[in-house]
């Protein structure tokens, strides 16, 4: 934990710290000044908050978003009465086209078509071309919990980072989400397992060099091909995958999975139309009642987890962490303490507001 606050923590920047209940009203009130039906603004404020609650300020990611989604859908970028198309389905599986609507909105849907699925099949997968940007993976896959299924979330996106060995960006980040539930009750922290294929995005690189500060040399390349430690010149180059050629690997087949599976983008097509992003996902809902009695999984993940916890530690290490738990004892903090904001997305905010005639709450 340590280590990962020396690389990601906020050092020099200024937050402002405002209260979760306003800022999530404010957020719906501003998606609601779009074409977006009342109930898909609601999901994207939902979805927004809760990568805003669960995130860093440099992830890219919540609320910072608000403008980019207003004005693309203003520009007619994203079409909000987008017809969500089942093109091919049976009792577990379907290929839906989304038409170039909200891809949180798409995953959304796609994610309970999934589920449904998977309560009649034991499991459910749901394959999507054609849509946009969708978010936080984890927050489609953890639309799988209130199910109480294991639900995945993967998508393909611009490219931004080289085959190994290579300098041109040519695949994605290309994240990957499961979300677990560990217990019936609506307190029990799920585990969720959220990550991009690569070792950071340009967002904590861009926060970095605003923090005046330096970032590891394993996040990217200049645009000639050099490793460096200075974001202001990664911002140019590609970025390096987790786990090296590994990683790579990793984003390539996800590629495979979503874009060239489904018939829809991959590789360098996805954003390179700003008009239409073209990205495709994949979604998939285990029912877990259909492979195992539910409380003896539970018991069973109890047991597991209890493994991980107990083993030893590293020297200077204080305690092991299970995916997803430092991003739940984060939000656990926010909802408590107050969400710290960016101060240029804070003012960014305020401008929208203005621009949109929504009352400025903070």
């Amino acid at each position: 934990m340590d280590e990962y606050n020396s690389v990601y923590e906020v050092k020099q920047i200024p937050l402002v710290v405002v209260q979760e209940k306003a800022l999530r009203e404010f957020t719906r009130q501003l998606l609601g000044r779009t074409t977006l039906p009342p109930e898909d603004a609601n999901t994207l404020t939902d979805a927004l908050m809760a990568s805003e609650l669960r995130n860093l300020q440099g992830q890219g990611q919540g609320v910072r978003r608000v403008r980019a989604y207003v004005e693309r859908i203003e520009m007619g970028y994203i079409d909000t009465q987008a017809q969500f198309e089942i093109v091919r389905e049976s009792p577990a599986l379907a290929l839906v086209d989304g038409h170039n609507g909200p891809g949180t909105i798409v995953a959304a849907k796609a994610m309970r078509l999934a589920t449904e699925k998977a309560k009649e099949c034991g499991i459910g997968m749901v394959l999507v071309r054609h849509s946009s940007h969708f978010g936080s993976a984890s927050y489609s896959a953890s639309q799988a919990l209130a199910s109480g299924c294991i639900g995945v979330s993967i998508t393909n996106a611009g490219p931004e980072m080289a085959p190994w060995g290579g300098i041109d960006a040519v695949v994605g980040t290309n994240p990957w989400a499961v979300a677990v539930p560990t217990g019936s009750s609506r307190d029990s922290m799920p585990i969720i397992l959220d990550m991009a294929l690569t070792m950071a995005g340009k967002g904590m690189m861009r926060w970095l060099m605003r923090d005046g500060r330096k970032m590891p040399y394993t996040w990217a390349i200049t645009k000639d091909g050099r490793n460096t430690d200075n974001p202001a010149e990664a911002m140019d180059g590609t970025l390096l995958p987790m786990g090296d050629y590994k990683g790579y690997g990793f984003s390539f087949i996800t590629d495979i999975l979503t874009g060239v599976l489904s018939g829809g983008a991959y590789g360098t097509v996805p954003y390179s139309n700003p008009a239409r992003q073209d990205v495709a996902h994949q979604f998939i809902a285990y029912d877990i009642d259909w492979f195992i009695d539910r409380n003896e999984f539970y018991r069973n993940l109890q047991d597991f987890i209890s493994m991980v916890k107990s083993s030893r530690v590293r020297p200077g290490v204080e305690e092991i962490w299970l995916p997803g738990e430092v991003e739940w004892r984060r939000e656990q903090e926010k909802r408590r303490n107050g969400i710290p904001l960016d101060p240029e997305i804070y003012s960014e905010l305020r401008e929208l507001a203005s621009e949109l005639d929504v009352k400025w709450p903070f």
